[in-house]
């Protein structure tokens, strides 16, 4: 396989993405890039805001844009909100510039996780069937990947050191 100089995360929302981006960019002296941070910084306001103003297809703009950029530097552990593999333009770009990792965990686990975030305005309403909703219409989307990890049960050390042997 051949080697990349990115790593990106991705998965559905709350199966750890940032946690382990975290902490495998600290294992590998890379530098930790967090697309939605990115956007955040760059629009200026944060992403309900966004969601808010320009609806969802203004976020994933922005996201696709930012995603471009970002895939152009080295070294890096890119974290990508769960939506960014929802753009056939992004998925290319992750296949042809990185290394891409999905991280999966069982639905009881990602509601145990993002339950109590009101940073995520694709939840809107009852948390549970959004939930079941959005990993329905995502089944498949994130099977591009180089590896899958489930992180439901796993410490952070297992996963990054799950990543780690199969990057190298």
């Amino acid at each position: 396989m051949e080697k990349r100089n990115n790593i990106i995360l991705i998965g559905f929302m709350g199966t750890g993405k940032t946690t382990v981006g975290v902490e495998l960019a600290h294992k590998l002296g890379s530098t930790a890039r967090d697309l939605d941070a990115e956007i955040v910084a760059t629009v200026g306001k944060s992403i309900p805001e966004i969601f808010a103003e320009h609806g969802e297809k203004g976020f994933r703009d922005w996201e696709s844009k930012i995603l471009a950029q970002l895939i152009q530097e080295d070294n890096q552990i890119i974290i990508t909100g769960g939506g960014a593999v929802l753009r056939a333009e992004n998925v290319r770009l992750m296949k042809e510039g990185c290394y891409v990792v999905a991280l999966t965990a069982t639905e009881d686990e990602i509601i145990r996780r993002v339950s109590q975030d009101e940073n995520r305005p694709l939840l809107a309403g009852n948390v549970k069937e959004r939930v079941r909703t959005l990993l329905v219409e995502r089944a498949g989307a994130y099977d591009f990947a180089h590896i899958q990890i489930d992180t439901t049960g796993k410490s952070i050390e297992n996963i990054v050191e799950f990543i780690v042997e199969n990057y190298g």
